[in-house]
């Protein structure tokens, strides 16, 4: 049977690249898939990991019907096999019912992939619905790490480094810009609380007074 899969994690755990490789391994096949995204770091209309791999897709702006687009594409003598949809937290939840719809009434296999919480650790709408509706919710297991070395499971926006907690909720970004522009970093749950990124940690460590304790 046909399911909507939705693939979770923090940013830099490989979410893109799986998308990559799925698609890789089912084109070898023979089959032929549709590759939607949002908000893309490469670019409009791109899917593109972090490993330097980047392919061609249906760039799925606001107001985009998931649904209608392939019906129109099925009726003219398209195929598709199978849907991915990358950066799916950006969808809006109408959006995800349409990826439903598609799995239930087109029979087709919906791979969405997008991290779960934003910078706040609050749930993006469109994640949250695809939590609700998916058949499977898949939680990658290639582990992002926190600068302290553990497992990462927050997401925190960064301006010149330090995190910040109010703003848009969508700003695109990357966990590789340069210091003094928004970007993003990945925390653990203790350090996401304490605001404390791997910039604020460097910065405090070349303070004399290390240590919030008094000497003997």
């Amino acid at each position: 049977m046909p399911e909507l899969v939705f693939f979770s994690g923090t940013m830099d755990c490989g979410k893109s690249t799986l998308a990559l490789q799925i698609e890789h391994n089912r084109s070898t096949r023979g089959l032929q898939g549709m590759i939607f995204t949002r908000d893309d770091r490469a670019g409009e209309g791109k899917l593109s990991s972090r490993l330097g791999l980047v392919t061609d897709a249906v760039e799925a702006a606001e107001g985009f019907d998931f649904y209608a687009y392939l019906v129109a594409h099925l009726s003219k003598g398209g195929r598709c096999d199978y849907v991915i949809a990358d950066e799916a937290q950006f969808l809006a939840p109408e959006q995800v019912d349409q990826l439903a719809r598609v799995v239930d009434d087109l029979d087709l296999d919906v791979f969405a992939f997008g991290i779960t919480t934003d910078f706040r650790s609050r749930l993006f709408p469109g994640s949250q619905r695809l939590v609700e509706l998916a058949d499977r919710v898949e939680v990658l297991q290639v582990e992002a790490l926190c600068w302290c070395g553990a497992r990462a499971t927050h997401n925190a926006r960064t301006v010149g480094g330090a995190m910040v907690v109010e703003g848009a909720q969508v700003v695109v970004g990357d966990v590789n810009r340069s210091a003094d522009e928004i970007g993003y970093e990945v925390l653990c749950r203790r350090h996401h609380q304490r605001r404390m990124t791997s910039a604020a940690v460097h910065a405090g460590a070349l303070s004399p007074d290390v240590l919030p304790v008094a000497s003997d």
